[in-house]
């Protein structure tokens, strides 16, 4: 028989092969998806626990400097990466179903993020960051995470409840960003002020897909 955690693997796999195989307004198709490998994350080393969480803040003011391939390798492996042989996650989840896609935004296009492979698959190819947030910043900071939902995966959940149980999912993974931008001199910010429906459209994201948060990442601006 089947466990809840193979099924949530394979849920996982089913729904990158979906995006993937998506073929309209500019998403690729199965043969022409872009994927980008990252590289290997460094699991090691970084500010003590203490310390991160004593520089933990939000910042809204970012330099014009682009985050590298290490970087953002190292980033996205803390916010929601696999730390174990089981394919679980950095940041825990919902009943141990995995809801939470996170979602790149940066200004060659927009990337899902896949734990497994480790690797970003292109979601569209245009540059969706000015429509990730209310506030200015957010369309010229290097990289807005933005965390989408699976409503059609909480079958536990009644219709109404679904909103509050995700973006319980997606703040663990919000504090993981914001302790690893704390411990790595990263400025970021975790929002709210997002247009979820004007934004959930312009990703085509599928019906029963929703946008929870979003989270700003980039380099802080240097004052004086």
């Amino acid at each position: 028989m089947m466990t809840r955690r193979q099924a949530n693997i394979g849920l996982a796999k089913i729904g990158l092969l979906a995006a993937a195989s998506t073929a309209a307004n500019g998403t690729s198709t199965a043969s022409e998806v872009k994927i980008k490998q990252l590289p290997p994350a460094r699991t090691a080393g970084g500010k003590p626990l203490i310390e991160a969480l004593h520089l933990r803040r939000s910042i809204r003011e970012y330099a014009d400097r682009p985050i590298d391939a290490q970087m953002l390798s190292d980033l996205l492996w803390s916010a929601y990466g696999v730390n174990r042989a089981t394919g679980d996650r950095t940041a825990p989840y919902w009943r141990h179903v995995m809801v939470i896609d996170v979602f790149a935004v940066m200004a060659n296009g927009t990337w899902l993020y896949d734990p497994q492979r480790h690797a970003l698959v292109q979601h569209l190819e245009d540059d969706l960051r000015a429509k990730t947030g209310l506030q200015e910043f957010v369309a010229s900071a290097p990289l807005n995470l933005v965390y989408v939902a699976h409503g059609e995966r909480m079958t536990d959940v009644s219709a109404e409840d679904r909103r509050l149980f995700a973006s319980a999912d997606a703040c663990f993974i919000g504090q993981n960003v914001y302790l690893f931008c704390a411990s790595e001199g990263l400025a970021t910010v975790f929002r709210g002020a997002v247009d979820q429906k004007a934004l959930g459209q312009a990703m085509k994201l599928g019906t029963d897909q929703f946008v929870t948060f979003a989270q700003t990442v980039g380099y802080p601006k240097q004052v004086g």
